[in-house]
């Protein structure tokens, strides 16, 4: 590692990650890290260190979530949970506009957004590639809509991002290229490396590197550096899944009458779960909710999914009736159609959809499954 390269990273001793959340909030920024809460890792508001997962971990198969105590006491022994970022940018709920009766007409009332400046601490490389995933959808999307919502939310964030060294049992980032490692290249202002007594810190923004200057933290040595370096490349030998994403997008765009769709459907509860906990799906829905005494009435809206029967409900009928076609409709457009749309896969390989199915489907498995009777599907076919 050169000089320059060393003088870029920095020691944070594991008691003064108080001192930044203080620093932060100091700024007026709202600290949003995880924690536990129902027998899961969450994420919601911390105004101390303490209050993070400290020497807890996570087992994770397909449909199964546990939580066991680790035998040290690191800060982000875990892999990601049932939450993602995407609740404090794409809200699950938000009011469009409002109307009110005056007299004998009514008044209409812009809702602005005004999201609270926020701080996401221990933001994942994976989940750091969904963000980038979302701005393509949400901010000038095709070069001309910017969703003011996201937009805003986006604005004030501060992003803390810390690199995985514990992957779960569906984790497969290292198939999609989008982790465990944080990349210099991703939207971050800070980045934590987890040793066993502080953390390797990187600046990745113009504000980070201010708040880095205010924390007075001491260059990390060569030693340091490496045994960083060793944690995270060791993560990335540990996955629980793997998948073939060598021309995924033509496997699937030529594969749309595979029986395995048929199997799959077969197991599929279209509960909707895998696209409630995906950091990048936005299916949403706009629906006008008025009082009781007909005075008042507001346009909000809300998540959706695309396995919901009534979301492909359109005037003369419904395009997508069947759970085949819903569940072929996801998983096509998140890992091939959505290369059409963004230039980007829709799959960050978090492996959430596969813990949090209830019948545990496993994306992985599924693509494998077709691309291994590709060749037989396609002679069928002819």
């Amino acid at each position: 590692m050169t000089l320059s390269a060393m003088e870029n990273v920095w020691l944070l001793p594991k008691p003064r990650l108080n001192d930044l959340i203080d620093l932060l909030r100091d700024d007026g920024f709202e600290v949003i890290g995880p924690q536990l809460d129902q027998g899961a890792i969450v994420y919601g508001p911390l105004r101390s260190a303490n209050e993070l997962p400290i020497g807890w971990s996570d087992r994770q198969a397909p449909g199964s979530y546990r939580l066991e105590k680790r035998n040290d006491d690191a800060y982000f022994g875990y892999a990601v949970g049932p939450h993602s970022w995407k609740k404090y940018l794409f809200p699950p709920l938000v009011r469009l506009w409002q109307i009110q009766r005056d007299g004998a007409g009514f008044v209409t009332k812009a809702v602005e957004p005004d999201p609270p400046k926020r701080a996401l601490l221990g933001v994942r490389a994976c989940e750091l590639h969904a963000i980038t995933v979302q701005d393509r959808t949400f901010m000038n999307r095709a070069g001309q809509w910017t969703d003011p919502i996201y937009a805003q939310a986006r604005e004030r964030l501060f992003i803390i991002a810390v690199e995985c060294e514990q992957p779960g049992g569906t984790c497969f980032c290292t198939s999609m290229g989008t982790g465990p490692a944080v990349s210099p290249a991703l939207p971050y202002d800070l980045s934590l490396t987890e040793l066993d007594d502080a953390f390797l810190l990187r600046t990745g923004s113009e504000a980070g590197r201010k708040m880095r200057e205010r924390s007075k933290l001491a260059p990390a040595n060569e030693e340091q550096n490496a045994e960083g370096k060793r944690r995270v490349e060791a993560a990335a030998r540990s996955m629980g899944r793997s998948l073939n994403v060598i021309e995924i997008r033509d496997l699937l765009h030529r594969n749309q009458e595979h029986p395995r769709w048929d199997n799959v459907a077969e197991r599929c509860l279209a509960c909707t779960n895998c696209t409630m906990v995906c950091p990048t799906c936005f299916c949403s829905s706009v629906e006008d909710v008025t009082d009781l005494g007909l005075e008042s009435a507001e346009r909000v809206r809300h998540w959706d999914s695309c396995f919901n029967p009534e979301f492909a409900q359109v005037h003369g009928g419904n395009f997508r009736t069947t759970i085949r076609g819903r569940y072929r409709q996801w998983l096509t457009h998140k890992f091939a159609s959505w290369y059409d749309q963004f230039d980007v896969s829709g799959c960050v390989g978090c492996g959430r959809c596969i813990t949090w199915c209830p019948v545990g489907i496993d994306v992985t498995e599924e693509i494998a499954a077709i691309r291994a009777a590709d060749g037989a599907h396609m002679e069928a076919g002819k």
